[in-house]
């Protein structure tokens, strides 16, 4: 994996009415009699669960003048004893109701053999080695190898998997030198956030004495002449804060093979701004090092270059945070090849003179076209430029003064990644995924134009059995959305179907068709898949984002309840039938759905969400997700608007409230488990029926990176148990036989 020449902010987002007020675009809280209530799971007329006892405080927090009452404040330490009885209590609930299910054995026996297969990374070429990975199947973690040829036999060269017993310690990143003697390489321990980065020596696969510790949201960047690499880091936090303190003043330093870490070179640092994240990449040529600044998880990015051919250490400023985003993806000479959305919400690329960096001097390469522009490589001589139309992926291929040559064929509707590379070379590669098409890695030949499969992976199915659509849908205020719905071919649309609508919406996260082992034995049961391309994220450019954000979130529930209408409109399920599901930004998105439209659902699970709208940013990196969720403590406008929608503040007690699943992990340092804590406890509290909520808390893990084979599988047949007694799917198994 060479380091990216992306900043992490993708990695930073995860992501994510005691008034009694509406708002312009927010749904109000309707009286518990306003609406019907979703039908109760099976074992119909069951009585409701015993529930542990969550004790309730007289906390109230008071917000510009507004008195917010926080009655399980308790439970945001997660170190307690008292909150870990709390959770032992839970998972006494949790575990035997979901063991309880007779088909969860079978779910998860076909779980396992649909993920036990060959599944290899895209090759990165580096000193004329080609490094990969690769997991057998069933393997917890995938395993590093490296090869001297393409076609030449390959040895390991890092096997995360005899780094723990359990697999909870992961391989999270990995970048070779430009000589191919060398790899950094970054280790994770139970799914946190942190990394703690060595090198190894490729020849010989034994590791030099160099350690780094404390950084977070990093990659590797090397030096041309593989001397050391740049790297960002925080301050060590204070003991036992390591999972939830918040992260503020990051670094960019140089560490040189071979010093230890209090030695290596602070390169660029913002005491001014605590709140930059601070990233580091250099271009193939090894000329110039590109930082880049941003304000949390916004995309509209501060760029600032060093020349270092000149032995200058002073930066310059190409554009401070907040206006657009940048991303410099190639060089030639003093030119730096950048892609943007300045002035063209779909992307655009224009090319800077260094020598002349005067905004009124930059040249537009290739102009804004009816697509959004995703990503860019400068590979081979040629720039490959990965587009979405309606969520699909597009490639072109231009020349470097902005000519199209061509736009590659694809296998179908479909995700690519890749195409990375070096502006000399003659090959790329990159993968193709549906959600009917394992990822299969095609080698593209840069000179005539032709791709090749690679590595294509061999899952025990039919492809052919399958089928996706793609729709388009009206939300509330009119806005056409676009909708995939896959299942098995030829099942009868009864208006009976279970079906699982899944989402995201944020942090200009595109949500674009991908293959799951675990969404395929969903299908193999009998259920329709389904994802929604709801506003906040980017299919359509930064628009699609911003009218899914801040004081436009709402629109990010309407369109995913109008989505949730129109598959009932269209005949495919109906409420009982129908679940939801996602994760982080995606948890707070069906969490809001629920408490707004509980009849609408059948069954609700939030993952690892952000369910406490008004504390979100008080831990770790949640205060990068005001671009998203506003400022409520300082804004009183945000704070407004946050509290009518946050799901943790409007739940209703009495009310009927669907079954639901609430998972989290607990080293979780990205979104802190309290959230899912003390939604669950209060949602259980307030329960009116029957329809149980479960709390399922994975150990030794986190937001969900590096999550071992062994606890994916696991996770995945909770849930589809779950949806298979809460939607019903046991009945229909009991009356057809």
């Amino acid at each position: 994996m060479r380091n990216a020449h992306r900043w992490t902010w993708m990695v930073v987002a995860g992501a994510l009415a005691a008034l009694g007020a509406s708002m312009p675009g927010c749904s109000g809280k309707a009286e518990p009699s306003a609406r019907p209530g979703p039908a109760a799971v099976a074992p119909r007329g069951a009585q409701p669960l015993a529930y542990p006892r969550a004790r309730m405080v007289d906390h109230v927090d008071v917000y510009h003048g507004v008195k917010v009452a926080d009655p399980y404040r308790w439970l945001e330490d997660a170190d307690s004893e008292e909150t870990a009885a709390w959770i032992a209590a839970q998972q006494a609930i949790t575990q035997p109701w979901l063991e309880s299910i007779p088909a969860r054995s079978r779910i998860q026996a076909r779980l396992t053999e649909l993920w036990n297969y060959e599944r290899y990374g895209l090759p990165t070429r580096e000193g004329g080695r080609y490094f990969f990975t690769r997991n057998d199947g069933l393997q917890n973690q995938a395993v590093l190898y490296v090869a001297d040829a393409l076609d030449a036999e390959s040895r390991v060269l890092i096997d995360p998997n005899t780094f723990s017993e359990d697999g909870t310690i992961s391989l999270a990143n990995w970048s070779p030198s430009p000589d191919g003697r060398l790899l950094a390489y970054a280790i994770s321990d139970g799914g946190s956030d942190w990394r703690t980065w060595r090198v190894r020596d490729v020849e010989t696969g034994e590791d030099l004495d160099d350690l780094i510790e404390w950084s977070k949201f990093s990659g590797a960047a090397w030096a041309k002449d593989s001397s050391g690499f740049y790297y960002s880091r925080y301050a060590a936090p204070e003991p036992g804060q390591e999972l939830v303190a918040s992260n503020d003043n990051q670094q960019i330093f140089f560490h040189r093979i071979g010093d230890a870490q209090d030695r290596d070179e602070l390169i660029y640092a913002r005491p001014d701004q605590p709140r930059w994240g601070l990233n580091a990449w250099v271009t193939d040529d090894g000329r110039f090092l590109i930082v880049y600044a941003r304000m949390g998880t916004d995309r509209r990015n501060g760029l600032y270059y060093r020349d270092l051919t000149t032995g200058s250490t002073e930066f310059t400023e190409l554009v401070t945070p907040g206006e657009a985003s940048f991303s410099v993806f190639g060089s030639y000479g003093t030119n730096l090849f950048i892609q943007t959305d300045l002035d063209a919400p779909l992307g655009r690329i224009i090319s800077v003179d260094t020598r002349n960096p005067a905004r009124g001097a930059w040249r537009e390469l290739v102009p804004e076209s009816r697509d959004t522009l995703r990503s860019s490589s400068h590979v081979g001589g040629r720039f490959v430029l990965q587009y979405l139309q309606d969520a699909k992926a597009s490639v072109r291929v231009h020349s470097t003064d902005g000519r199209r040559l061509r736009e590659m064929r694809l296998p179908g509707i479909g995700s690519v990644g890749g195409f990375g590379g070096k502006p000399d070379d003659t090959e790329t590669f990159y993968t193709f995924t549906s959600f009917t098409s394992p990822g299969t890695i095609f080698r593209h030949d840069l000179e005539t134009g032709e791709s090749t499969v690679f590595r294509e992976p061999q899952v025990a199915f039919d492809p052919r059995d399958y089928v996706t659509n793609q729709v388009f849908y009206r939300s509330k205020d009119g806005t056409r959305v676009p909708m995939f719905i896959t299942h098995k071919r030829g099942i009868p649309l009864d208006h009976n179907r279970p079906t699982l609508l899944y989402g995201y919406g944020g942090f200009m996260i595109p949500v674009t068709p991908s293959f799951s082992p675990a969404n395929l034995a969903w299908m193999e049961m009998g259920g329709i898949y389904v994802v929604a391309n709801i506003r906040g994220g980017s299919e359509y450019g930064s628009g699609w984002h911003r009218q899914g954000s801040l004081l436009n979130k709402q629109n990010t529930f309407d369109d995913f309840i109008a989505a949730a209408e129109d598959l009932i409109r269209r005949g495919y399920t109906q409420p009982s039938r129908l679940g939801i599901f996602g994760g982080s930004n995606g948890g707070l998105l069906v969490a809001a759905c629920m408490i707004q439209r509980p009849d609408l659902f059948g069954a609700v699970i939030p993952a690892v969400g952000v369910l406490d709208m008004l504390r979100f940013d008080r831990f770790t990196i949640g205060w990068a997700w005001r671009s998203d969720y506003g400022h409520p403590e300082e804004n009183e406008a945000d704070f407004l608007y946050n509290l009518a929608y946050s799901p943790y503040h409007n739940i209703e007690p009495g009310r009927c409230y669907p079954a639901t699943l609430i998972t989290t992990a607990d080293r979780d340092d990205r979104v802190v488990p309290m959230h899912s804590f003390k939604f669950g406890a209060a949602l259980q509290a307030a329960q009116g029926c029957a329809n149980p909520i479960l709390m399922r808390i994975e150990t030794r893990a986190g937001h969900g990176a590096g999550t071992p084979t062994s606890k994916l599988i696991e996770a995945a047949a909770d849930r589809w148990a779950f949806l298979y007694r809460a939607l019903g799917m046991e009945q229909d198994e009991a009356h057809s036989h």
